[in-house]
């Protein structure tokens, strides 16, 4: 051998023997030396005390799932037992987290590439303390100081894996969300597969997306306030968060009830460290829709109870915000029954809600909530604050404007068949809601009546205090026949109702609107008939006694009703309101009073002909909306035609409802001439 040889020789064995020895010190090095060193380093770099108080190993093991020649690289497994991390100075408690043990995997080659990879930390019976105060300082918000300020960022990046954890416990104290939880995590025993959870349609459609779900393995219990309300829940949750791989999405299942809200909801969570997505299958409960906004932050109206099931996708990290898509959805909202797809998008400046809603059979009963026009007993079942007062027709209760101006909305509503009875037979709604920065606007709401269409333009502007609020509404085609089917003169009527009215006011409730109110209505009938069986149909007993005054008992055919009303401050003066019937005219002159609720109008009929009324003096009906009252004037009948204004007075209003004045199936419609005589100032004409 010749020298150079033996040299290299004395070398190599040399370099095996350090690596050798090196190996042995590593390998029976005690690693508690370092843990002040450890203690220290990283209780400064946090700013809050940590310790390693039991026991600091590491064993050397060969990594199975590496291939080639790297699994023969042996990685280094730490292990650290009874770990605990301190609270920053301003809490009341010493302790946030405590650990019973943690273990870790490293992977040692990629240090050469500047990068800490640890496919997998354990975690030992996790203790945490989450606080938060009412001025935004939270102990889990952690300051990084670099002893030099101006020093480059390091080139050293940290891939974590997954975290495994077992029994746990876990408090919430945030006083800005108003927000107290105590969360229990607990070993199932034996876990239970996620098909058997979902079902094996839902787990067949995550398995086709190329993932597959862990088994649950944990159960929780939670109990507390969310935002004030309280809490109760059970759920049950996998045993690894896979951070990095999205084909090992984690499984939720929970039973929760807040206040009187339920939700329950089973599915996935995927890319937990980013909260990346959420598909779940999720039923609300409760007894009404508003009762979700201090939950969720989405504005929604007032409602009867409801229940949905349905297929919430949740995309939390889009561009443009996160993103809430609820599919599919059915459910009922009273005894309504509604589906649909909506979409949530947390969008600037303001969160969106869109989407499409369909019923079926919608009764006209679960839509008085969305106007405060259900009873005391309804209010308070719901949660709501103000009562409608005694005597009181006009809906009191508060529109709330303030979580207007918190989302947009652009939703489009379609019922299909409206259930509300044989006496007032509406046939489908369809409106397009938008809300845009407190400004509501349903353009068109329009429903189907009796063969026509009522139309309505309403923009209500939540932005000012009060509301201010704008309507136009059309009446067209009425078939009287169909608006009232039960009344068996009518049943050969081809008479029609048509009529316009447009108003506006201010104020943050129906009451409020109406009675500072201004605008105007009128309406054309003719061709139909009266009685005091069609006053009992629609439940007027006032129209039944002044009907059962002055034409008895009999059905009396109508020739044509005008009305005219115009509306300032409330107040609803008749600038025309006339009855021409085929035995007597009927002229009704007075006000109703939105503000106050209160009638005061007198009724004159003038006879046809030679027929004589018994009624020598012209009727009243005063008192409030709720409960009129109707009697005969003290003073006799005037004059024929004296009961009315001065004639020049009502040609303006005649001349504006002859454009109301429609065909009645191909008849003569005997509204023209009436109000023809009207317009030129005559008195009409009496029919011998």
């Amino acid at each position: 051998m010749t020298r150079t040889r033996k040299t290299l020789a004395w070398a190599g064995g040399i370099f095996v023997l350090l690596l050798a020895v090196l190996v042995v010190l590593i390998a029976t090095f005690d690693w508690n030396r370092l843990k002040p060193t450890i203690n220290t380093q990283v209780s400064e770099m946090l700013h809050r005390p940590f310790a390693i108080n039991g026991n600091l190993a590491v064993q050397w093991q060969r990594e199975p799932d590496e291939g080639g020649w790297r699994a023969w690289v042996p990685w280094p497994h730490v292990i650290a037992q009874d770990l605990t991390l301190g609270n920053p100075p301003w809490a009341k408690t010493p302790q946030m987290v405590s650990l019973k043990r943690v273990q870790a995997r490293l992977s040692p080659l990629a240090l050469l590439t500047q990068t800490v990879v640890i496919p997998r930390i354990e975690l030992t019976e996790p203790s945490a303390e989450l606080v938060r105060l009412a001025d935004g300082r939270a102990n889990w918000t952690f300051t990084f100081d670099p002893k030099d300020p101006n020093a480059e960022p390091s080139n050293w990046t940290v891939d974590i894996g997954a975290i495994k954890f077992d029994k746990g416990h876990v408090t919430l104290n945030d006083q800005t969300l108003k927000t107290q939880l105590d969360v229990l995590i607990d070993p199932l025993g034996k876990p239970i597969p996620f098909s058997e959870i979902v079902g094996e349609k839902e787990a067949k459609k995550t398995q086709e997306k190329g993932a597959t779900p862990q088994d649950y393995a944990f159960a929780l219990k939670v109990k507390g306030q969310y935002h004030g309300q309280k809490l109760n829940g059970t759920g049950k949750i996998g045993g690894l968060l896979a951070l990095q791989d999205a084909n090992k999405p984690f499984p939720l299942q929970a039973q929760v009830s807040i206040a009187d809200t339920k939700v329950a909801l089973a599915g996935t969570l995927t890319d937990p460290l980013n909260l990346g997505a959420l598909d779940l299958r999720l039923k609300l409960a409760g007894s009404s829709l508003s009762n979700l906004y201090p939950l969720t932050g989405v504005t929604l109206p007032d409602s009867p109870p409801y229940s949905t099931d349905g297929h919430l996708i949740a995309k939390l990290h889009e561009p443009g915000g996160a993103v809430f898509i609820y599919e599919n959805f059915n459910g009922k909202i009273g005894s309504s029954d509604i589906h649909g797809d909506l979409k949530y998008a947390a969008s600037q400046p303001r969160p969106k809600l869109s989407g499409k809603l369909v019923s079926n059979q919608l009764l006209m009963a679960d839509l008085g909530p969305l106007i405060g026009a259900d009873s005391n007993t309804e209010q308070k079942a719901r949660g709501g604050a103000s009562k409608q007062p005694a005597g009181k027709v006009l809906p009191v209760e508060a529109f709330r404007t303030e979580r207007w101006r918190d989302m947009d909305a652009d939703v489009e509503f379609t019922g299909k068949r409206i259930v509300q009875s044989a006496e007032l037979p509406f046939t489908d709604l369809y409106t397009h809601l938008v809300l845009n920065n407190g400004v509501l606007s349903l353009e068109p709401l329009r429903f189907g009546v009796a063969g026509g269409k009522l139309d309505a333009q309403i923009r209500l502007n939540g932005r000012d205090t009060p509301l201010e609020g704008r309507a136009k509404l059309t009446a067209r085609n009425f078939k009287l026949k169909q608006l009232f089917p039960t009344f068996e003169p009518m049943k050969t009527s081809f008479g029609e109702l048509n009529g316009d009215a447009e108003l506006s006011g201010r104020g943050n409730s129906v009451a409020a609107l109406l009675g500072t109110a201004n605008g105007g209505l009128k309406m054309i009938v003719n061709d139909g008939a009266i009685s005091r069986s069609l006053m009992e149909i629609a439940g007027l007993n006032v129209g039944n006694y002044v009907v059962g005054k002055i034409f008895g008992d009999e059905d009396v055919k109508i020739n044509c009703a005008a009305a005219d009303f115009g509306i300032k401050d409330g107040l609803a003066t008749s600038q025309l309101f006339v009855f021409d019937t085929e035995n007597a005219i009927i002229y009704i002159d007075g006000t109703a009073n939105f503000a106050t609720e209160q009638l005061d109008l007198k009724i004159t009929p003038e006879s046809k002909g030679l027929r004589l009324f018994s009624l020598r003096s012209p009727l009243y009906v005063r008192g409030t909306f709720g409960n009129p009252s109707a009697g005969v004037q003290a003073v006799p009948l005037l004059l024929r035609g004296a009961g009315m204004v001065a004639l020049g007075v009502i040609a303006g209003p005649a001349a504006g409802l002859l454009a109301l004045v429609a065909p009645s199936g191909g008849e003569p419609n005997q509204c023209a001439p009436l109000l023809q005589q009207m317009q030129q100032g005559k008195v009409p004409k009496t029919v011998k």
